[in-house]
């Protein structure tokens, strides 16, 4: 029987609003964020999930929770789930780094798949700390759906990883704050996405 992975990004902070590099900062959600959350939670209602996995960042938490909350589930925390060490780009928008701190941005550009972020982690080893724990998911709950909350990061990982593709290909597609996406691996461990970025709920 095929399992089906349910993706949730984290609901928007203060940072998100600001354009702000989060990195593994602990903030929370801002209260749009926590209504986005709730939102999620009533798309994912009618699915069967098993159990949900999240970052343990305090923004994936507390949108965890009130999926978890809706299953009568546990929430259970990974830390190969945190987002992407983005280092002396923290607390920085895209724009401030290019006006003010250019030296933090060059080398990262010639290779922005092998080449950490200047004080953090590259994208490779984003992918090679994410996609074996998420193998493992896989594993432990074959034939089921699970719910994991993340961080645009970790989750471009896993659809890269679904679709076969290296990690440059994550800037091919957008996952947005408190949208759901979905991947199904089949008992012959193939990946294919079913759905990405849905954003349907957060209308409503």
């Amino acid at each position: 029987m095929d399992t089906h992975l349910y993706l949730v990004r984290h609901g928007v902070t203060e940072w998100n609003e600001q354009k702000k590099y989060q990195g593994h900062h602990d903030l929370p959600l801002c209260e749009a964020g926590r209504t986005q959350a709730e939102r999620v939670a009533g798309r994912l209602q009618s699915v069967d999930i098993a159990a949900v996995y999240s970052s343990d960042l305090q923004r994936a938490m507390e949108t965890a929770y009130f999926i978890a909350r809706a299953h009568g589930l546990p929430i259970v925390a990974l830390e190969a789930l945190r987002e992407i060490d983005v280092g002396e780009w923290e607390g920085k928008s895209f724009e401030e780094i290019k006006r003010q701190r250019t030296e933090l941005l060059e080398p990262w550009l010639r290779d922005t798949v092998n080449n950490p972020i200047p004080g953090g982690e590259s994208y490779a080893q984003l992918r090679d700390r994410v996609i074996p724990k998420v193998m493992e998911l896989v594993e432990v709950h074959r034939g089921s759906s699970v719910c994991i909350v993340s961080h645009s990061g970790p989750l471009k990982m896993i659809v890269c990883h679904a679709l076969g593709i290296e990690p440059r290909g994550r800037l091919a597609f957008d996952l947005a704050n408190a949208t759901v996406s979905a991947v199904t691996c089949a008992y012959d461990m193939q990946f294919k996405v079913s759905f990405l970025n849905d954003m349907c709920h957060l209308s409503t």
